[in-house]
Parts: structure tokens; sequence; C-alpha cells
């Protein structure tokens, strides 16, 4: 019982340091995408739609690679494959 004690600190602990760098890291990639559009416009205003529409684009994908990180530390939080090699 002590093993399954350890197993499931670890990935707790594994689990909040993923989410800590699966939000941290998307979020500064999205504020040096915004910071780049808007230098792009402030030297281009006439090229505003096709700045924009590539924005939102880039910060769509950005999120969903946050989001997938939280479903993945969600899924190895609440449904560790690990605990399973244990109880056999």
């Amino acid at each position: 019982m002590q093993e399954m004690t350890w197993i499931v600190l670890a990935s707790t602990v594994i689990v909040a340091l993923g989410i800590a760098l699966g939000t941290m890291l998307p979020a500064l990639a999205m504020g040096k995408a915004i910071g780049h559009a808007l230098d792009a416009l402030a030297r281009q205003p006439e090229a505003e739609k096709s700045v924009m529409r590539i924005l939102f684009i880039g910060l769509a994908m950005i999120e969903s690679l946050a989001i997938y990180c939280l479903v993945i530390m969600l899924v190895i939080l609440f449904r560790n494959p690990l605990l399973t090699y244990l109880l056999h």
C-alpha cells in the first residue's frame, strides 16, 4: 500500500507542474504573438484584416495546445495508468 501512496503523490506533483507549464508557456506565446501583431499593425495599418485573421488563427492553435495539456494532465490525475500495475 505504501508504493501506491508514493505513485499517487508523484503523479499529483507531476500533474501540478505540468498544468503550471502548460498554462504559463502558451500564455507567454500568446503575449508575444499579440505584441508582434500590434507591431505589424503600427507599421502597416492597411494590412489590418490579414494580420488580425492570421493572429486569431495562431491564438486558437496556441490555446488548443493549452487545452490538450489540461486534458492529458486530468487523465493522468484521475485515471492514472500506473495504478493498474500496482493493483495487479
